[in-house]
């Protein structure tokens, strides 16, 4: 039997998830408190020589590092490629599952800049921390806050800093891979760096969309070859847009495979 079998075993039955979700919950917005103070005395001794926030970014993703040792009902692996300068700039893209995307994907050993949904900046604590580890605000539907967007993605990658997208925008509602929007392939052929995809499973099944109750699940991080994009025009958007979605596709479907 392997350890998934067994951890969904002993744990996979109605009260074991339901008092197992509670000190999830509960874990994790203690950890996430004490992590902000430490997040905070990050921000305020490297501010002299950090203005890009590398390093208090790095140390606010960790939080979902120590998170996996105290929730028994999911387990995160990282694959694939291994990046070996964490300040050569990509556009990093994956395909989006559920909330726990973000502890999956950060488990990765380098730090990104995040493009995410002005909702998550409200949140206290969580967003004190994403704004402290200057992360890209976006408000969907709102062209204005696309244009900030993109122009503070440019900035971080001009300081030698990947940035972090979901171009999907959202997950579908029937958990198929969506189509991709263009911004992130326009943004890394405007600024000629490699696209770098990511490939997520098992995310969706830790937390279905519309329940609090947690699952016993494994979800695994692929990281795949980068898309170079040198030489590349904003005619080439579409293909490279197409390219990158097929092969993250198939990625998928190789690893659930």
């Amino acid at each position: 039997m392997s350890s998934l079998a067994l951890r969904q075993r002993l744990m996979g039955s109605h009260a074991a998830r339901t008092v197992l979700s509670v000190w999830g919950w509960l874990s994790l917005g203690v950890l996430v408190i004490v992590w902000t103070a430490m997040t905070f005395v990050v921000w305020v001794v490297t501010t002299p020589f950090d203005r890009d926030r590398y390093w208090t970014g790095f140390v606010f993703r960790r939080v979902c590092v120590a998170y996996k040792y105290l929730n028994p009902m999911w387990s995160f692996t990282v694959s694939g490629r291994t990046v070996t300068d964490p300040r050569r700039p990509y556009v990093v893209v994956s395909n989006h599952e559920s909330f726990v995307d973000m502890i999956a994907i950060s488990q990765l050993p380098w730090e990104m800049k995040w493009m995410s949904k002005e909702d998550f900046f409200r949140y206290p604590f969580l967003g004190w921390m994403m704004m402290m580890a200057n992360d890209i605000k976006l408000v969907r539907g709102n062209k204005e806050s696309i244009v900030s967007a993109m122009k503070g993605s440019r900035e971080r990658l001009d300081q030698n800093l990947s940035v972090m997208v979901f171009p999907e925008g959202t997950r579908s509602q029937e958990g198929s891979l969506g189509e991709f929007k263009d911004g992130a392939f326009r943004l890394a052929i405007e600024h000629q760096c490699p696209i770098l995809p990511l490939a997520l499973v098992g995310a969706r099944e830790a937390l279905v969309k519309g329940s609090w109750k947690m699952n016993v699940t494994h979800a695994e991080v692929r990281v795949l070859d980068p898309i170079e994009t040198t030489g590349l025009s904003k005619d080439d958007i579409p293909a490279l847009r197409d390219r990158t979605r097929d092969l993250i596709a198939a990625t998928i479907a190789e690893m659930k495979a």
